[in-house]
């Protein structure tokens, strides 16, 4: 009896599988890996959008203490004049990736003479991320990112995850309110859709998300409009009229 008890399979946190991220679980799966989509799944929310007129990025900043300068927080950035990111998860892992990608930007730009394209950088970014899923020693970068911008007059977003897998989206939602969200933009997202008709989507959906916490002081966006192909970042002023208009509507 002893032995058949010793012979039961083990949990796998039991077997060790979920501490080296090069170990394999008997289910075929990389748990470290499994592990970074949960942190992403609990970080704040970030929306990106491809429409008509250009690409839209709205986050959420989840700003908690009143004592934060909300100015200092960036969830936002741009990569280069026609790309920009925003993401959800560990954002100083985040921030290493983003600021490779600027650095690839300007790469390209004093080579080449020319804009990098956006897939160029995606790819640049998923090969780390895949690198640190098979590497010893390493462990995943928990974020996710959306990477958006212009080519040839065509705006276009992808989105990354820990796996150093990416997908092009018309529109997408990371972080911990991702199901509401998507859902929302399912039902009313249409193509032809115009970046402050966008604008006014991601802050609806936003405020469903965050409920009572829904504060303008936690969100920043930033679009990229097709034709100026220039990264602007919204100011507080214009995220206030756009929420006082949709308040205006809800009361009617």
């Amino acid at each position: 009896m002893a032995r058949n008890e010793s012979m039961q399979p083990m949990p796998h946190q039991l077997m060790g599988y979920d501490r080296a991220i090069t170990m394999f679980s008997p289910d075929g799966r990389l748990l470290q890996v499994e592990y970074a989509k949960k942190t992403v799944r609990q970080g704040s929310t970030a929306i990106g959008m491809v429409c008509a007129d250009g690409i839209l990025f709205v986050a959420d900043k989840r700003i908690v203490d009143s004592l934060v300068v909300p100015e200092s927080v960036e969830k936002v950035w741009q990569i280069d004049e026609h790309i920009g990111a925003t993401a959800a998860g560990i954002l100083s892992d985040a921030r290493v990736l983003i600021e490779r990608a600027q650095l690839r930007a300007q790469q390209n730009r004093v080579t080449y003479d020319s804009e990098i394209d956006v897939l160029s950088i995606v790819k640049d970014i998923c090969d780390l991320k895949q690198i640190c899923t098979q590497s010893g020693g390493l462990r995943p970068f928990g974020v996710s990112i959306l990477v958006g911008g212009i080519d040839n007059h065509a705006p276009k977003l992808f989105e990354t995850d820990p796996t150093g897998i990416y997908f092009e989206y018309k529109a997408t939602a990371i972080g911990e309110g991702e199901v509401e969200v998507e859902e929302i933009l399912h039902n009313e997202y249409k193509q032809e859709i115009t970046v402050e008709e966008g604008l006014k989507l991601a802050l609806k959906a936003l405020k469903k998300v965050l409920g009572d916490n829904f504060n303008i002081e936690r969100i920043d966006a930033a679009c990229i409009r097709t034709e100026r192909k220039k990264f602007t970042k919204f100011s507080k002023e214009s995220l206030e009229r756009i929420a006082s208009e949709f308040k205006e509507k809800k009361k009617k």
